[in-house]
């Protein structure tokens, strides 16, 4: 990365185009004060990191072969054709209006009020959930790699209570490291994730390759169904989409890239590429690793598909040295995951304090000045992960809980943007939304109506499925967290929104300029 201000020729081209992004951003009603360093490269970094699917599918791959068995497969292209059609509607409005925060943005611009303020707050809620339940994702990998990293028990298991209170103490450590990475700030957070996103898309392609070369099956397992260790939930259609919910976990977050889009140069352009390519990536990639862990799984009755998961699979496959260097370049996506998700995390908090919607919102609002990083959300962030570790410490379905709810939170969050932008498309949106500056923005056309009935369909579909209440031999608190949570978190947002709704203190407190009512509803 390089200074925006550099001489000769390109440094000048480079300075006229960040002055020009200044520029478009004032005209939303910001002034420039986050460091504008970041390329094409960095900002599908940032989404393709948060998806990561090394991370997730390492994962969830339990979670969708003990309720579906191989057929689990297919719940895979459909969740993804219903995620690229939200990812196209939020590629849309991110380009229209690429300012920090992402979905708190996009959603009060099209849903005034509440329901866009709400949206910014569940995706605030469901960041930390995720930093927690991606952090505690090292435990699946760090012990299959070297016993040693077994420090508490003898059983690494995520389902079981020493490998739940391991999993807490390896996750607390990662959420350290990548807080103290943001403190450092955009450039150094950018190099590692960018550093990052190259060996998990080299470690994919070459992990797909070596399995499908020591398949013992053809592709045909997807089409013959195969069960392990039948579920309380059945063979049938219940089964099935419980094992939705894995596919579901991994893809989401693609819009981490707008996030980013203050820090991002000509971010009405590379955003919504950045949003797309890294949904796409994460489709084929993830489509493409399912199919052949299947092939080259050892067996597929014996119950460690459902158990050990896809580290059984690799180190069975590969043998333990090769299979071991597979699993650090998964450890290595795990911590980079992280750092993505806590990364729009803390951007999303800081988009939000700046206008007075957060509390502490001096404080979360503040940019270093040396690194032109806002630090406290990173702290703020971190802590409260951590946090969320710690109180659960050793509760075995801890990994479960966590990944309901993150799921749900965000869906939700996506939720009440397309359904925001739906409403206001019927009225003529988006029309000449931005003025000018928005002559070069990504637009649907017209397949845009139909797109956006679309993502809304799904994500009324996806959020009932994910919130159905399942039994599957455990308790009632336990079955119904996810939805109490949920509730929980909507419930504190409104009231947190009720108390804030006074005159603009907190704005004029922190000195940052209100934007007219024009370019909240353009």
């Amino acid at each position: 990365m390089r200074d925006p201000i550099s001489t000769g020729a390109a440094g000048i081209s480079l300075a006229a185009e960040v002055s020009s992004d200044a520029d478009d951003l004032a005209r939303l009603g910001y002034r420039q004060e986050l460091r504008r360093d970041l390329g094409s490269l960095s900002a599908f970094a940032a989404g393709f990191s948060y998806v990561s699917i090394l991370t997730t599918v390492f994962q969830l791959f339990v979670i969708g072969y003990a309720f579906g068995g191989t057929r689990f497969f297919w719940t895979w292209p459909v969740v993804f054709l219903g995620q690229l059609a939200v990812a196209l509607n939020l590629a849309e409005v991110g380009s229209h209006y690429p300012v920090a925060g992402s979905v708190y943005q996009w959603g009060r611009r099209v849903s005034a009020g509440a329901p866009g303020w709400l949206a910014g707050w569940l995706k605030l809620v469901g960041d930390v959930v995720s930093v927690a339940a991606a952090a505690i994702a090292l435990q699946a990998i760090l012990p299959s790699v070297w016993g040693g990293f077994q420090l508490l028990g003898g059983d690494p298991s995520l389902t079981s209570r020493d490998g739940a209170a391991n999993a807490v103490l390896l996750g607390a450590g990662l959420v350290v490291l990548t807080t103290a990475i943001n403190m450092a700030g955009v450039r150094a957070m950018a190099w590692v994730n960018d550093v990052g996103v190259m060996a998990e898309l080299g470690g994919v392609v070459l992990l797909v390759g070596a399995l499908f070369l020591h398949a013992v099956r053809g592709p045909e397992v997807v089409l013959s169904p195969v069960y392990g260790p039948p579920s309380s939930l059945g063979t049938g259609a219940a089964g099935l989409l419980a094992a939705a919910l894995m596919p579901a976990y991994v893809l989401y977050g693609f819009d981490s890239a707008g996030s980013l889009a203050e820090e991002t140069q000509n971010p009405r352009r590379i955003i919504p590429r950045a949003i797309l390519k890294a949904v796409v990536a994460s489709g084929v990639g993830g489509a493409l690793l399912i199919l052949a862990a299947l092939m080259a799984a050892p067996s597929l009755t014996d119950g460690r598909l459902a158990t050990d998961g896809l580290a059984y699979v690799v180190v069975s496959a590969l043998g333990p040295t090769l299979g071991k260097v597979f699993l650090v370049d998964v450890a290595l996506a795990v911590c980079v995951c992280t750092l993505a998700i806590q990364t729009g995390a803390s951007r999303l908090a800081f988009s939000m304090a700046r206008d007075g919607a957060l509390p502490c919102a001096p404080a979360l609002s503040r940019v270093s000045p040396r690194t032109k990083t806002p630090v406290a959300p990173a702290i703020a962030v971190g802590a409260l992960a951590c946090g969320m570790l710690i109180v659960n410490y050793g509760e075995a379905q801890l990994f479960v809980l966590i990944t309901e709810t993150a799921v749900l939170l965000v869906n939700l969050s996506y939720l009440l943007v397309t359904a925001g932008m739906l409403l206001r498309r019927l009225r003529g949106w988006p029309g000449r939304a931005g003025g000018a500056a928005a002559a070069g923005v990504f637009s649907l056309g017209r397949a845009g109506l139909a797109l956006n009935v679309a993502a809304v369909a799904w994500g009324v579909a996806l959020i009932a499925n994910i919130a159905w209440p399942r039994r599957d031999g455990e308790s009632a608190w336990m079955e119904y967290f996810p939805v109490i949570g949920v509730a929980g978190t909507i419930a504190v947002g409104l009231a947190m929104y009720a108390a804030m709704q006074k005159p603009d203190r907190e704005r004029v407190a922190i000195g940052r300029p209100r934007e007219s009512s024009a370019s909240l509803t353009s």
